[in-house]
């Protein structure tokens, strides 16, 4: 019995890194820009400011 809690709690561990690890292991600032796509427009910081973003989230959708 304590061999299957001990076996539990080593793979709750082992879950619980690899949820870590992938949650906080980013670059520090960010991914760095791509310079080959010759896209130098900013997207838009929120749907918010997209135009027409408030007219599409109010608009109910057609069957």
């Amino acid at each position: 019995m304590t061999l299957l809690l001990l076996e539990a709690l080593g793979a709750l561990l082992l879950f619980m890194f690899i949820v870590w690890w992938t949650m906080f292991a980013g670059r520090k600032r960010g991914e760095p820009p791509d310079v080959g796509s010759g896209d130098a427009v900013a997207p838009p910081d929120s749907a918010e400011s997209a135009p027409g973003a408030a007219s599409k989230a109010n608009t109910p959708r057609q069957p």
